[in-house]
């Protein structure tokens, strides 16, 4: 399995790839930063360089022609202001969809997050900007009948250890989650198809990751 990651410099996506390669499947990190390219290479990934905010559908199509999934793991950042939130979390992860309708990629997981449809539409706060971004990237992928999709919503992100225990469905309880088992969920439903047509929240919990994945319903509705 290919699989082209949005935003491949990422912590969650650097992990995603290191995974990925050790599972025997090939992931192409798209990369704004051409400095980025030797740590990704350093993870297993092939880097195309891209700038997700200043392309094309064509140019965007063309780097991820061939792949079997894109993952959007792509962010503005904690320090960007309202402008970059629209434009890297809610446009780039539009123009990822549109590339791979055009490249023909069916599979398209996003990491979005937990409380993305709460946006206050009232609000300038920079934090309720980003949430009205994911909100509006996830409806939008939502809507789109031509992609295989899942989203998934983490919790608040930690840099600690893996535990490969989560709690993983529509609705959990709030909660933190390691950067690394979201990794860990991500490779597990590229790898088995899972989650199809489902939005999900993620925290850490007591279920193993395979086993959490196993059980996800088969039908949205």
């Amino acid at each position: 399995m290919i699989v082209a990651i949005a935003g491949g410099h990422g912590q969650i996506a650097l992990l995603l790839e290191k995974e990925l390669t050790a599972r025997g499947h090939e992931a192409i990190a798209l990369v704004r930063n051409p400095d980025h390219v030797p740590d990704v290479e350093k993870h297993g990934a092939r880097a195309e360089v891209v700038d997700l905010e200043h392309t094309t559908v064509e140019a965007l199509s063309a780097a991820i022609a061939g792949a079997d999934a894109v993952v959007f793991a792509a962010g503005a950042g904690p320090d960007s202001g309202a402008t970059r939130k629209e434009s890297v979390d809610r446009g780039a992860a539009v123009l990822l969809a549109d590339a791979a309708v055009a490249a023909e990629v069916g599979r398209y997981v996003m990491v979005s997050s937990m409380g993305a449809d709460s946006g206050d539409p009232d609000s300038d706060d920079v934090f309720q900007v980003y949430l009205r971004a994911k909100g509006a990237a996830d409806a939008d992928l939502r809507a789109r009948t031509e992609l295989d999709w899942t989203i998934l919503r983490p919790g608040r992100l930690t840099d600690d250890e893996a535990t490969d225990r989560v709690a993983l469905a529509p609705t959990v309880e709030r909660g933190a989650v390691p950067r690394a088992d979201v990794a860990s969920v991500l490779a597990e439903l590229l790898a088995t198809g899972a989650g199809s047509g489902l939005v999900l929240e993620l925290v850490s919990g007591h279920v193993p990751i395979a086993e959490a994945v196993a059980a996800l319903p088969t039908d949205p509705a």
